[in-house]
C-alpha cells in the first residue's frame, strides 16, 4: 500500500465517523418533526417519526463500533450525543405527545404525571452505572416512547396511562438489569431477532390504526412480556452490585 493510500484511509474513516455522528444527531430533527406532528393533531405521524428514531438508535451504535469512531474522532463524545438524542426521542417527545394529546388527566394532575418521567429520566441518563459492564440497562431504560405508542394505539384511559407512567418512574430506581438487545451477550441473536419483529408489529399497528388487529397486538405485547421476564430472570441469575459492575 502506497503512502498516499495510507493517508487516505484515515480521511475516509474520519469522514465516515462524522457522517455517523450526523446520522445520530438527526434524531433531534426527527423529534422536532414528531412534536410538530403532535401539535398539528397527527399523532400517528408523530409515532411514525418516533419509529424512525428507534431505527436510527438501534443501528448507530453498531455502526460506530464497526467504524471505530471513538478511535478515529477522539475529541468528540459520541456517547454524550447519543444520550442527548435518546433523552429527547425516548422521553421528552413521547411524554409531550401524551400530555398534549389528552392522554393524561386534565389540569395540574396531568402536568405532574408528565413531569415525573422527565425528572426520573434526567436522573437515569446521568447515572454512571446506567449501563452495566456486562451490557445491560440498570433500572427502567426510559422506554417512554414504547409506553406512548401503546397508549395511543390501544386508546388507553388517562387513569391507566397515569398508573403505567408512575410505575415506570418507580422502576427507574429499582436495580433490575434490562436487556440491551444489540449488546447483551446472553441470547443476543434471539433478542435482536425478536426486537426486529417487534418493530414490524409497531409499523403494522400504525397502519391498522385506529382498528388494530387483536393478533398483532397480542404478538407485540408478547415481546414486551418476554423482554421484562427475561430481564428479571437474568438479574436474579447475575445481580449487579452498586457501581454497575457485573457480578
Amino acid at each position: 500500500m502506497t503512502a498516499m493510500h495510507v493517508a487516505e484511509e484515515p480521511l475516509r474513516l474520519r469522514a465516515a465517523g462524522w457522517a455517523l455522528h450526523a446520522y445520530t444527531a438527526s434524531g433531534t430533527v426527527i423529534a422536532f418533526l414528531a412534536l410538530a406532528a403532535a401539535v398539528g393533531g397527527d399523532e400517528v405521524a408523530a409515532l411514525w417519526w418516533l419509529l424512525l428514531a428507534l431505527l436510527i438508535d438501534g443501528t448507530d451504535g453498531m455502526l460506530a463500533r464497526r467504524l471505530r469512531v471513538k478511535e478515529v474522532i477522539p475529541n468528540f463524545d459520541g456517547a454524550r450525543l447519543d444520550d442527548v438524542v435518546d433523552y429527547i426521542t425516548y422521553c421528552f417527545a413521547p411524554v409531550f405527545l401524551l400530555w398534549y394529546g389528552g392522554y393524561l388527566p386534565e389540569g395540574n394532575l396531568g402536568t405532574l404525571v408528565a413531569v415525573l418521567p422527565l425528572l426520573a429520566s434526567s436522573y437515569q441518563f446521568c447515572r454512571t452505572d446506567a449501563k452495566t459492564e456486562d451490557h445491560f440497562f440498570l433500572g427502567f431504560p426510559s422506554y417512554w416512547n414504547v409506553v406512548a405508542f401503546y397508549v395511543i394505539v390501544l386508546d388507553v384511559s388517562p387513569g391507566v396511562t397515569s398508573a403505567l407512567l408512575l410505575t415506570c418512574v418507580v422502576l427507574v430506581f429499582v436495580p433490575v438489569k434490562y436487556i440491551y438487545p444489540s449488546r447483551t451477550a446472553t441470547a443476543r441473536g434471539l433478542n435482536l431477532s425478536l426486537a426486529g419483529a417487534w418493530l414490524v408489529t409497531y409499523a403494522v399497528l400504525l397502519l391498522q390504526y385506529p382498528d388494530p388487529n387483536v393478533l398483532v397486538v397480542a404478538l407485540s405485547l408478547l415481546y414486551v412480556l418476554y423482554y421484562a421476564a427475561v430481564s428479571v430472570v437474568l438479574t436474579l441469575r447475575h445481580p449487579t452490585p452498586a457501581g454497575g459492575r457485573a457480578a
